[in-house]
């Protein structure tokens, strides 16, 4: 599996009211399926602005799982972000590649 952090940026106002309840219960399907592992507010932005942590096996398949995401698909998403990640160290260490400059860790 592969790591990716998402970061989104969305406005207030009615469109995230409408759709909050059900993008909740579209993240905590995730999270029950191993394919979320992480999300939470960025504080103190002009924008709500989200970080998450998907788990998949490629950059394909996490675009799908953004894309079903309630927020994509009524087009409140102003700003997204995905960067590859290799969580070397800490919570999710056991499962990343192990890999450190050429080192085994």
């Amino acid at each position: 599996m592969r790591f990716f952090i998402v970061t989104m940026a969305h406005p207030d106002g009615d469109g995230r009211n409408r759709h909050l309840a059900a993008r909740v219960r579209y993240l905590r399907d995730l999270v029950a399926t191993g394919r979320l592992l992480a999300s939470g507010p960025l504080k103190r932005k002009q924008l709500r602005s989200g970080f998450l942590i998907f788990t998949a096996p490629d950059r394909a398949a996490m675009q799908t799982l953004v894309d079903r995401e309630p927020f994509a698909i009524e087009g409140l998403i102003e700003t997204l972000t995905v960067i590859e990640w290799d969580p070397l160290f800490g919570a999710f260490a056991a499962v990343s590649s192990g890999h450190l400059s050429g080192l085994d860790v």
